[in-house]
Parts: C-alpha cells; sequence; structure tokens
C-alpha cells in the first residue's frame, strides 16, 4: 500500500464577464483533451511534494491527463481537497483551469491513505454519491478515480457504499468513467479486493477500470515488471469469476498504478520496468497505465530530497510520465 502524507475575460450573453465569474466558468467549460489518452492520467500531489507546475510538466513529458490527489473528507460527508481546501475558487481550481487551458484534463482521486475517507465518513450510499457528484458537478467531469486504501478499504461497509454510490454516479452521469484503484498481493488482489470485485459484479457496477497498486507488496529490486504482470493476471482471474468476462474482456477493465524508483518499502521500480509493464498494458489494451507520482518523478537533490518529492534513483526529470504518456490502451 501507499503510505503518504497524507483568465482573462468571456463574454456571455453578449456581456463581458470579468474575475470571479470568469473562474467559475473555466471550471466547467468543455475541454478537447485526447478522449484515447485517458487512461495515460499520472498522479500529481498539489498538496505536498513540491509540485510541478503541471502545464510544464505537459510540455515536457507529453502528457495531457493528470489524476490529481486527493479529495478527502471535511470531517463530514463533504468532499474538499486534502479535506480542507474547498472545490473552487483557489489553487486547485486554478491549476485545472492551467491543465485545461493547454489541452489537457483531469481525473480527481478520493482517498489515498491517509485522511478522513469521504467512503467511511458519508454514512449511506446516496450521501456518498452526492459527494462524488459535487465534485463531478464542480468540475464537469469524463472520470473519477477512487483511490481506496487503508480502513475504507478493509471496511466491508464501506466498500458497499463506495460500489453502490458508483452506481448512482453511473446512472446519473452519461459516459462518465469510473476506475477503482486498490493494494494488491503478489498473486493478485487479496481478500478485501475480491470482496470489493464481488460485490460490484453483484450489485450490477459496470466499473471502467479495476486499477493494482503492484508495490509496497514484498518486492526486489530487479522483479518489479514481472510481479506487476503476475498480479494482474491473478486480478484478470478475479474478473472472469465475478463478471463471466472472456480474457479479452477482462484485460479491457484492468489497470496498473505503479510507483516510480524506491517504494516505501525499500523496492526498486526502474525505468525499464516501466517499459516492459507499457508493452503489456498495450498489447491487452488496459483501461489505465498510471503511476505515482509526477512529484517524484525527478532525482533526488537540492529542495527535493525524500520519497515525496524524488525518485531516490538516477534520472532525468519526467523519464517515467514520458513512458506513460505513451499509453493509449
Amino acid at each position: 500500500m501507499r503510505i503518504f502524507k497524507a483568465a482573462a475575460a468571456t463574454v456571455a450573453a453578449g456581456t463581458l464577464v470579468l474575475g470571479a465569474a470568469l473562474a467559475a466558468q473555466a471550471s466547467t467549460q468543455q475541454v478537447q483533451a485526447d478522449p484515447a489518452s485517458i487512461g495515460a492520467a499520472p498522479y500529481e500531489y498539489l498538496g505536498w511534494g513540491n509540485p510541478q507546475k503541471p502545464a510544464d510538466v505537459m510540455k515536457a513529458a507529453g502528457n495531457k491527463w493528470f489524476t490529481l490527489a486527493f479529495i478527502l473528507s471535511d470531517g463530514g460527508c463533504n468532499p474538499k481537497w486534502d479535506g480542507d481546501r474547498a472545490l473552487t475558487g483557489g489553487s486547485d481550481q486554478t491549476a485545472i483551469n492551467n491543465i485545461r487551458s493547454a489541452g489537457g484534463d483531469v481525473i480527481p482521486s478520493f482517498g489515498g491513505w491517509s485522511g478522513n475517507k469521504l467512503g467511511e465518513k458519508c454514512t449511506s450510499a446516496s450521501a456518498l454519491a452526492g459527494a462524488y457528484q459535487k465534485v463531478i458537478d464542480a468540475y464537469k467531469l469524463k472520470a473519477i478515480d477512487i483511490d481506496i486504501e487503508d480502513t475504507e478499504f478493509h471496511s466491508s461497509a464501506a466498500r458497499q457504499r463506495v460500489v453502490d454510490a458508483l452506481k448512482t454516479v453511473k446512472s446519473k452521469n452519461s459516459g462518465i468513467k469510473t476506475y477503482i484503484t486498490m493494494g494488491t498481493d503478489q498473486t493478485g488482489p487479496d481478500s478485501s479486493g475480491v470482496d470489493l470485485i464481488n460485490r460490484a459484479a453483484k450489485a450490477g457496477l459496470a466499473n471502467d477500470g479495476w486499477v493494482l497498486m503492484p508495490f509496497d507488496f514484498g518486492g526486489g529490486s530487479t522483479n518489479m515488471a514481472t510481479l506487476t504482470q503476475k498480479a494482474e493476471e491473478g486480478l484478470k482471474g478475479r474478473l472472469k469469476t465475478a463478471y463471466g468476462y472472456s480474457d479479452d474482456t477482462a484485460y479491457r477493465h484492468m489497470g496498473i498504478s505503479s510507483m516510480n524508483g524506491k517504494t516505501d518499502d525499500g523496492e526498486t521500480v526502474r525505468l525499464q520496468d516501466f517499459k516492459t509493464m507499457l508493452a503489456y498494458a498495450q498489447q491487452h489494451h488496459l483501461a489505465r497505465f498510471t503511476f505515482w507520482s509526477v512529484n517524484r518523478d525527478r532525482k533526488c537533490g537540492g529542495s527535493n530530497n525524500d520519497g515525496d518529492s524524488c525518485s531516490g534513483i538516477s534520472q532525468n526529470a519526467y523519464d517515467f510520465t514520458k513512458v506513460v504518456a505513451q499509453f493509449h490502451g
């Protein structure tokens, strides 16, 4: 599992609208990011880890999408960035506006390891769906990511709420993609992950991507690509059993969310591992290939000297993002 710490002007109805009205409209405007690259959306955490300017990353690495972390509970059933920054009107909205102005788009991620999780703080599936919907409406989203970890992941009640809430989200937002991201054992999803998949299948949730985080699971320094594929094949089997999918359909509902460089458990995920994962993801037309994180996609030195802001290995800036940006499902 991850261990994180944790415009100018527009014309409307013939009238020039400035300032706050522009910011409000910018957050909801339709954008033209390449839909074929939606699965290649590396995580960036704007709340810590000396985050880079997303538009600078796009220019250097070629990616069009970001998965922005994390939407959390403010203590109740109300979504905020990191649990304390408002959805609109602040620095997060500015970053999203800048990404969209550069031709990109975003997938907000709900959850992560630390903080208060909406799946626990919202006491009903309908309330949780409402919390997800607030974020969808704020940014007119095409996709959301539920990064279900720690206490939220290991609560059967929370798992069921997430499943039921996503069914509601799917019914109310035509075409929206939903990704569920979770930790894994080397052989595939653990008991909580298997239960989550089975609950989703029983409920009829047409989830677009079941995404494994294949790290912090006892790997080494030279075998992480091999172990990633082993875990993914285990996931394939679970999806086939639960949903009745063929091999091809199962692959198209799977994803990889790796970690670059040194992991929390001392594993090493090399650039070559990412290239091998990319080939696997392309071959099988996975739904998603991403990683944690853009913040870490640089060598350590200067102000970037810990695991939140650098990879811990020798690399060039954005080496890993450049590999992920090649993925098109």
